[in-house]
């Protein structure tokens, strides 16, 4: 069971939207909507496990994507936002487990013209839609350095019940962080869907 719902993340190609926008694949070709935020927002990735200065660690930042993606464990994609029609960031399943039926979301960041919208709302929506009705997950977990205050008002704001603080856990290009780890399980899915829908567009 494993084998086969890992294939189906490396082959099929998912797209999750609804009114407000639309999550699919990312391909190497999106640097050149990734670009521009790598120039003129570098302190989107202010938290960021991986360092972000240069064109070329964007590619190199993909390029891990895809190749996690090929191997099963992630699954990343573009946000687009259709009521901006502009590619809004990026953000992805990662640590996919279909014995254990975990996984985590992750790796998520919105240029400044998308924070504070409702995208991050529709997105953590039908992100956790897929995770909980497709996937069949039982845990879906979400993290952030202790310090992102922003990222984890949002997440708690989402449903996230926070579950304890790994100390010194990563490396980051500036140092050592601690971990916050939060989650969302799929006997809490039901009340925290039916809120998310009630915010979703406002």
């Amino acid at each position: 069971m494993e084998n086969k719902n890992s294939q189906n993340l490396i082959d099929k190609k998912y797209i999750l939207e609804n009114e407000y926008v639309q999550l699919r694949p990312l391909a190497m070709e999106d640097i050149k909507y990734i670009r521009p935020f790598v120039k003129n927002e570098p302190e989107l990735w202010k938290y960021s496990l991986a360092s972000m200065r240069s064109e070329m660690d964007a590619v190199a930042y993909i390029q891990s994507a895809i190749n996690l993606r090929t191997k099963g464990s992630s699954y990343p994609f573009m946000v687009y936002d259709k009521l901006k029609h502009e590619y809004a960031g990026m953000t992805r399943f990662y640590e996919i487990n279909h014995i254990h039926k975990s996984c985590a979301i992750g790796y998520t960041w919105y240029g400044k013209n998308f924070q504070g919208t409702g995208v991050n709302k529709s997105c953590k929506f039908l992100m956790l839609s897929h995770a909980f009705d497709q996937m069949n997950m039982e845990r879906v977990e979400f993290t952030a350095d202790v310090n992102n205050v922003h990222s984890i008002a949002a997440m708690k704001s989402n449903g996230c019940v926070e579950e304890g603080i790994l100390r010194n856990h990563f490396t980051t290009p500036t140092g050592r962080r601690d971990t916050i780890i939060l989650s969302i399980l799929q006997s809490e899915w039901t009340s925290v869907s039916t809120y998310l829908q009630k915010r979703i567009g406002k």
